[in-house]
């Protein structure tokens, strides 16, 4: 039964990409072969009436995505963060795509929260309002529990959308399985491996437990980062289709005019929101991979609030390292410095020239540079640089593509705060102090202590360890003397056999 399903849901999508006139879009930026094209063109064309119009204000990807559902909007989102799939156009208009759908009935959240928390949802709550957000997975309400009257948000999963989401992700594979056998020329994209990139991120999000235990990881790692909040969790009145967080009281950080009203400094706000988010990055090594304007408040008292921890990006320590010596060089216009820690870091293939690169790296630089400060771009840098890095040999990195598309928006974020900020004069100082911390005699104390350590947990079991390790040795010692021994003579064999031939040799011509 899948079959027909997926092949039925393959006509619906070409049909409403055809219909909203995307279709064109979608496979320019993909560079798709004449042969693909012939097939999707022919796929949507005829079948053309039955497709989905979606609303005619957006541009006609995000019209086409948001007509048909909820996983192609998430589809969409999560293709935005991967320019490297999707082409820089294509990317900047999906990260446009709106996540907004008719909220479903507050009864059925109700029930929904009875489900979960295994008692009726009026005996933990002595309010639920109706749902003031409706997105593609879930919903949210605010509330207040019995016996309180601090609000908190209650977010609740749409009904059905784990089993909406597998048939729209099983449709995905059969789409990608067919475009690897249309045109072998598209593997270069790894469509599959790219929808099996989209159902982890989705499969997260659609258990709220994940997120929840994401917001809690997070708030920990920022509890003492000044001018920022994070909801805390309540575990305790949380499970797989709903949570409650704290409520997060402010003014959205899209809307300037209430900023301004509420006479908060947009300068200061600007310049906080970058500096929080490369100390997330570079510190922490986990950061909030979706600071857009719609996730971000301004508390009452000033704070940064973030909201909606859904998608979360991961880095690992000597890539941060990496990340920021990069970084600083390009501060330090030292393009050598900055072309040896790719090869180093095994980034570009050994095989490449340091020189070479490193030329290569100053023609992304010296423009960027060579611009009026306010209109000097990280996030324009980084895509130049991974464009040069490709033409090198480098492979595509997700992390470092996640964090270059999410520095993008949050530049956007501080140019709709500041127009005038100077991106560079604001990132110096939380670079600087992640290499003065991370890449000195301090780190290499830090490094050498945690490798102490580690070894001292196996202290007990050391002694055992070596014997192991000597008796293996021993015993591979004797198995390849062996099997020497099965195909030569050991050399005392040797020996014995040349000593009785020389005499056996003497005695027969002492006979002659």
């Amino acid at each position: 039964m899948r079959g027909p399903h997926n092949i039925w849901r393959l006509i619906r999508t070409g049909a409403t990409l055809e219909r909203t006139g995307a279709m064109g879009t979608v496979l320019e930026a993909f560079d798709a072969p004449a042969n693909l094209r012939i097939a999707a063109r022919v796929l949507g064309w005829p079948f053309k009436w039955l497709g989905l119009r979606g609303d005619p204000s957006l541009p006609p990807v995000p019209r086409a995505l948001t007509a048909l559902g909820p996983a192609y909007i998430k589809f969409g989102q999560i293709m935005s963060t991967r320019p490297d799939v999707v082409g820089d156009d294509l990317a900047m208009q999906l990260r446009f795509l709106r996540d907004q759908l008719p909220p479903f009935p507050l009864e059925t959240a109700r029930m929904t929260i009875s489900s979960e928390l295994g008692l009726p949802w009026d005996e933990v709550f002595s309010e639920l309002s109706e749902p003031i957000a409706a997105a593609s997975i879930a919903q949210v309400h605010e509330a207040r529990l019995k016996g309180s009257e601090t609000p908190v948000a209650v977010k609740v999963l749409r009904p059905g959308i784990e089993k909406a989401f597998r048939t729209d992700i099983d449709a995905f594979y059969f789409a990608a399985s067919m475009i690897e056998w249309l045109s072998p020329a598209a593997r270069r994209l790894h469509p599959t491996e790219v929808i099996g990139h989209f159902e982890g991120v989705v499969l997260g999000e659609l258990d709220l437990r994940v997120e929840a235990a994401a917001c809690a990881e997070f708030a920990a790692n920022t509890a003492q980062d000044a001018g920022f909040s994070v909801p805390q969790t309540d575990f305790g009145h949380s499970g797989k289709r709903m949570m409650t967080l704290q409520w997060a009281e402010g003014v959205p950080l899209g809307d300037i005019a209430g900023i301004d009203a509420a006479g908060h400094d947009r300068k200061a706000l600007g310049g906080r929101v970058l500096q929080l988010f490369l100390s997330h990055a570079l510190r922490d090594g986990y950061f909030h991979a979706d600071m857009h304007q719609g996730n971000l408040k301004v508390a009452p008292n000033g704070d940064i609030v973030a909201m909606d921890f859904g998608i979360m990006g991961r880095i690992d320590e000597y890539t941060r390292r990496v990340y920021a010596e990069i970084l600083f060089g390009f501060i330090r216009k030292d393009y050598r410095r900055v072309a040896e820690v790719h090869f180093e870091a095994g980034y570009v293939p050994a095989d490449q020239d340091v020189d070479a690169f490193a030329q290569a790296l100053r023609s992304v630089g010296e423009p960027i540079f060579g611009m009026d400060a306010t209109r000097i771009s990280m996030g324009k840098l980084l895509n130049y640089l991974f464009e040069v890095t490709e033409r090198f040999g480098m492979e595509t990195r997700t992390e470092l593509i996640l964090l270059q598309r999410t520095m993008v928006v949050v530049e956007g974020v501080a140019r709709s705060l500041d127009p005038h900020i100077n991106i560079w004069q604001v990132a110096q100082p939380v670079v600087e102090d992640y290499i003065k911390d991370s890449i000195g005699p301090k780190a290499l104390v830090r490094d050498l202590s945690q490798t102490v350590r580690a070894l001292s947990r196996f202290g007990p079991r050391l002694p055992q360890m070596a014997e192991d390790l000597l008796r293996t040795h021993n015993h591979n010692r004797q198995r390849q003397e062996a099997e020497r021994g099965r195909n030569t003579l050991h050399p005392a064999l040797w020996f014995a056999f040349g000593a009785v031939t020389t005499t056996a040799m003497g005695w027969l011509l002492s006979l002659v």
